[in-house]
């Protein structure tokens, strides 16, 4: 299903169920707490000890990952921005809501795919670490695909698609850039977004449109991860 608000035409809601009001401010209590970068892991054998329960966030190189996770967390440098695609090229974990070994979610950014200029060599080890994290991380509850509005979904973007589907491992996209594209054309994009969603086996279907430039979309989505926490907790 999607949804609009009524702001002007570049500025396009959440497409899920508008969460209650409730349920915003629980979202905007947990990302108010501490959060800090600990880990960094560059292969499968340097990731650190399971704890927290874990969200990831994916996508192409500068489709505003860095961006997403700062304004998420109301920091401007959590996580580093760059003009330079491939910046990111390890697992990067930051904990959220409290020290290392005691915090209620781990946030994790990982390496940006899709980057030409990227070996294929360093392709294809980013690719057995996703791989290898997204099926032997018991406490990793979602993966969230970052697509740029300008672009939509792009061969780079299936093919991850497809490795989450055949890793069984739970994932949803969320539009990014939101801001830059007319509401009809957000609309339109969703749509078709949540047409190819619905038939993946690994997919939460709806997508939740974002701007970190404008603050759209980032209350639903901390909410979203807040009820995703509350779910694997049994509450």
């Amino acid at each position: 299903m999607v949804q609009v608000d009524s702001e002007p035409d570049n500025d396009p809601a959440s497409a899920s169920d508008a969460p209650d009001e409730a349920l915003l401010e629980a979202g905007r209590l947990l990302f108010a707490g501490p959060c800090e970068f600990f880990w960094a892991a560059n292969n499968i054998s340097s990731l650190p000890p399971m704890g927290a329960p874990e969200v990831a966030f994916a996508g192409r190189s500068n489709a505003g990952k860095s961006s997403l996770l700062n304004a998420l967390t109301n920091r401007n440098a959590l996580a580093r921005t760059s003009n330079t695609p491939g910046r990111t090229q390890q697992l990067n974990f930051f904990g959220l809501g409290g020290e290392p070994g005691d915090e209620q979610l781990r946030l994790v950014d990982m390496p940006g795919y899709g980057y030409a200029k990227v070996s294929k060599n360093k392709v294809e080890a980013w690719n057995r670490m996703m791989r290898s994290y997204m099926r032997g991380r018991a406490t990793l509850l979602r993966v969230y695909i970052l697509i740029d509005a300008r672009r939509g979904f792009k061969p780079p973007d299936i093919e991850m698609l497809d490795m989450l589907d055949q890793c069984a491992q739970s994932y949803q996209a969320i539009l990014t850039k939101a801001d830059a594209i007319k509401r009809s054309e957000a609309i339109t994009l969703i749509a078709a977004m949540e047409k190819e969603l619905a038939k993946r086996p690994a997919a939460f279907p709806a997508v939740i449109a974002t701007s970190s430039r404008s603050g759209t979309g980032i209350p639903e989505l901390r909410a979203a991860i807040r009820l995703l926490l509350d779910e694997q907790a049994g509450r």
